[in-house]
């Protein structure tokens, strides 16, 4: 049975984790800590239903609006090229001829810039700061755990190429001793690759890595690994509260521990590393 702690700022779901044991950090980026692309769920979405209901068997467009929201939800954490082969093995099943993966990919990311455009040119000029484009207290956070000499590393599901200009754009480059993103030879990256790779080279017991997510796929695959899960169950739209499909989600997922955001963070870093 999951607690709230007595400040409120974390839910306990599994009070059985190792506490003190913690070296080496592994953040998600995109709904974790940066907010620049909040609302790509609403680009991509209306997207791939306009694609399906170009098909010549297609369903109703509530009906194809379920069956993409439920796999958009169901691949939220991997590379965005795992959701286009998706879109396009719907469009086969509907007697479609999809284009390869990589089009619908780069039709997405067209889209999306055309939300995301001003943010970054707000970022770029000074016009935006970069806490105004993060999870609150998300900026605190990794600094905190980067002064504390824990290692942290960034994987994210999106291109690379645009994770390491987003992340120097929000001045986190400093914090982390490694930045990954989606890579074009796509079988050869995903973030439990990441994580394996963390743990081999440093010799780490499960316990001593931590990892922070707001979707199933960093949460799963932390606890394969048998490190600590942290879900970010943020309301990204508000920046405040918490999105309960997230945290449902991620609890099923296996998260050890739910934050609405990293807004007292320290209160969970002294539970997790109480002081001698």
């Amino acid at each position: 049975m999951s607690r709230i702690t007595p400040s409120e700022s974390f839910e306990i779901i599994n009070p059985a984790i190792p506490r003190g044991t913690v070296k080496f950090a592994i953040f998600d980026f995109d709904g974790t800590i940066s907010l620049i692309r909040e609302g790509w769920q609403q680009i991509m979405i209306p997207m791939m239903v306009n694609i399906l209901m170009q098909t010549p068997n297609h369903e109703s467009e509530p009906d194809i609006e379920q069956v993409v929201r439920t796999y958009v939800a169901n691949t939220t954490g991997k590379q965005t090229i795992y959701q286009m082969i998706r879109l396009a093995e719907e469009i086969e099943k509907r007697g479609g001829s999809p284009e390869e993966p990589l089009v619908y990919k780069n039709l997405y990311h067209d889209l999306l810039m055309e939300r995301i455009i001003n943010r970054l040119q707000g970022l770029r000029e000074g016009r935006i700061t970069p806490v105004e484009m993060v999870v609150p207290g998300a900026l605190e956070a990794v600094k905190q755990i980067h002064n504390a000499g824990i290692a942290c590393f960034l994987a994210s599901g999106t291109d690379e190429k645009y994770v390491l200009d987003e992340a120097a754009l929000l001045g986190l480059p400093p914090y982390f001793a490694g930045i990954y993103g989606a890579q074009d030879d796509y079988r050869n990256f995903s973030k439990r690759m990441v994580i394996q790779r963390i743990i081999q080279e440093n010799h780490l017991q499960g316990p001593e890595l931590i990892a922070f997510g707001d979707g199933y796929v960093e949460i799963e695959d932390t606890k394969t690994a048998g490190g600590i899960a942290i879900g970010l169950a943020t309301d990204e739209a508000n920046r405040f509260g918490v999105d309960a499909w997230k945290r449902d989600r991620l609890i099923a997922s296996g998260a050890d521990i739910i934050m609405p955001d990293f807004t007292h963070f320290s209160d969970l870093w002294q539970y997790l590393m109480p002081e001698d």
